[in-house]
């Protein structure tokens, strides 16, 4: 381990737990981590990808139920750098969210640490680079979260648990691909599809007559994948959090940024079989393939790739209605003013969304209710804290859509904290959407093709629909979704379409209380990296209210040291 980085670590083992404002009687789990650019070769050639401890994707996180993750980040690229989390709600501390609205990014040669808790979360979900179109060099990896022991599963434990990052991959460098967005131009499609960071190849060891969990995320940039195996039937169990109702399905769908748990017994005769991950809704179909090994095999894959779909709309749309919550497992779901019975709660507001393409200074740009997201020059949440004036605007996205052109603007929605609302995704261009809101889980309680209207709430799932943080929207349809804002802050509404959200498909929720109680949002935290319009006033007034030692650091704002 390099010096510095060592001395973050014994630095954060000291002071972690003795400032972290989480409960004390929860586990903690360390992680430090060293994020470096590395040469790589996913589809055979080589490419400068992101690494983190030197591997590619990144290593997973293993964790419980109400645990504490504490995560050093050393940055040793040449450039800022920032780890989002997809699906780790934070309660009550959108500071540690890692998106560029919340967090200062990491300059090059430091190091910041994450202080988060899986607080009443169970499931899969994965981290991955937020800032400067990083996602696409890699820096992503799993995120498991085990149900704490003595709480019931509805499943027996497997006999091994895989996690399986698919996604699709640019022969392009990052930085490449960055530079063709900022000249205003569209990405071309892209060259392949990966499994863990592999073009082709990728194994999975498993014993004849057992069973195994798959923990499969499309940590992609813009397509939806259909992930199958060779003459094996998926028993879908877990969806981002929530236990689903046990449905077989031979393959399935899995939109960018969704992730999946699937249970898959090793029945067949002993030999190997392929896996199969291939494109969806597109004119040229990406295919890559891996092995599903039995430890007894007799003999190498064989017969033909399995088929699977490929722009069949109506398809994919009856398997995402089929997928449910199972209603009797135990585990944390979300709990709206203290009622599972989402469907008997009034809604107090309805939100329409809208996407658009477009133009903007001859530059190629995207919006939501016709506004483009242009980034302010301080996070929004640290503004926010301190009362930073000329930063965001409230208000400045409108919560239906306009019909107007598009037009850049720092987009903030203003909501209400314990407020139980509807969004409606509108989505009336001829691609798949895909949308994750970071800091909640919700519920999707319907979907259908052409344009939503009041009436179609009469098709509603008000029962046992799946609790999960990403909802697909698929061409010339919608999507709705319940979701009950009690978790404070400011939080990241966004395509996961990444060309997308970085030309502009994304806005931020601020859910406002004028509540100071520790019950409801937790102060800064004391680690913070301060940046922007973070000036010395400021600095000399959080040294006197919070007794802070705080260091200025030129061109890089500011760090907070205990």
């Amino acid at each position: 381990m390099p010096l510095n980085l060592a001395v973050a670590a014994s630095i954060c083992s000291l002071f972690c737990s003795l400032f972290a404002i989480v409960s004390a009687e929860d586990p903690y789990r360390f992680f430090n981590w060293n994020v470096t650019y590395g040469d790589i070769y996913p589809l055979g050639v080589r490419q400068r990808g992101i690494l983190i401890n030197w591997q590619f994707p990144g290593p997973d996180i293993h964790s419980v139920t109400n645990d504490n993750l504490i995560i050093n980040v050393f940055n040793s690229l040449d450039e800022p750098f920032l780890l989002s989390w997809n699906g780790i709600q934070n309660r009550r501390n959108s500071f540690e969210d890692g998106v560029y609205g919340t967090t200062c990014p990491i300059p090059p040669g430091k190091n910041f640490t994450y202080i988060l808790q899986v607080k009443d979360q169970i499931g899969s979900f994965y981290y991955f680079p937020s800032l400067a179109f990083h996602k696409a060099a890699g820096g992503f990896g799993g995120i498991r979260i085990l149900s704490r022991p003595r709480i019931p599963v509805p499943f027996p434990d497997p006999a091994g648990d895989y996690t399986v990052l698919i996604g699709d991959w640019y022969k392009s460098n990052h930085t490449d691909l960055r530079a063709h967005l900022d000249k205003g131009k569209k990405l071309p499609l892209p060259d392949g599809i990966l499994i863990n960071g592999r073009g082709s190849g990728a194994a999975f060891n498993v014993e004849q007559g057992k069973t195994y969990r798959l923990r499969i995320s499309n940590v992609g940039l813009q397509n939806s994948l259909n992930f199958r195996i060779q003459n094996h039937k998926m028993k879908l169990v877990e969806v981002e959090g929530t236990h689903t109702l046990q449905t077989t399905y031979s393959s399935l769908d899995v939109h960018v940024g969704q992730s999946y748990s699937v249970l898959v017994t090793a029945d067949q005769p002993a030999r190997d079989y392929y896996i199969v991950v291939s494109s969806r809704f597109t004119s040229t179909v990406l295919t890559t393939t891996g092995i599903l090994h039995y430890s007894n095999s007799a003999g190498p894959v064989s017969g033909p790739i399995p088929g699977g779909p490929t722009v069949q709309i109506d398809w994919s749309l009856n398997q995402a209605r089929s997928i449910r919550s199972n209603l009797t497992a135990s585990g944390p779901r979300p709990n709206p003013q203290g009622s599972y019975h989402y469907g008997l709660i009034n809604t107090t507001k309805t939100i329409r969304l809208s996407s658009s393409a477009g133009q903007v200074n001859g530059k190629q740009r995207y919006a939501i209710n016709s506004v483009s997201f242009i980034p302010a020059d301080t996070p929004l949440k640290l503004a926010d804290y301190f009362k930073i004036g000329g930063v965001f605007r409230i208000g400045s996205i409108s919560d239906n859509p306009t019909g107007g052109g598009i037009y850049q603007d720092t987009a903030v929605m203003g909501a209400d904290y314990r407020a139980f609302i509807e969004i409606v995704f509108q989505n009336d261009e001829d691609i798949i959407q895909s949308y994750h809101l970071n800091g909640y889980q919700f519920w999707v309680v319907g979907m259908d093709g052409g344009q939503w209207t009041s009436a179609s709430r009469n098709q509603y799932n008000l029962r046992d629909a799946v609790a999960r943080v990403t909802v697909q929207v698929y061409p010339k349809s919608w999507s709705a979704i319940y979701i009950a804002l009690d978790n404070v802050g400011m939080w990241n509404l966004r395509s996961e379409s990444w060309a997308r959200q970085y030309l502009g498909q994304q806005f931020y929720l601020r859910v406002y209380t004028a509540s100071t109680s520790l019950r409801d949002e937790y102060p800064i935290p004391k680690n913070a990296r301060l940046c922007g319009k973070f000036n010395v006033a400021l600095l000399i007034y959080a040294r006197s209210v919070y007794k802070w030692n705080l260091k200025l650091t030129p061109a890089r704002g500011l760090i907070l040291f205990y």
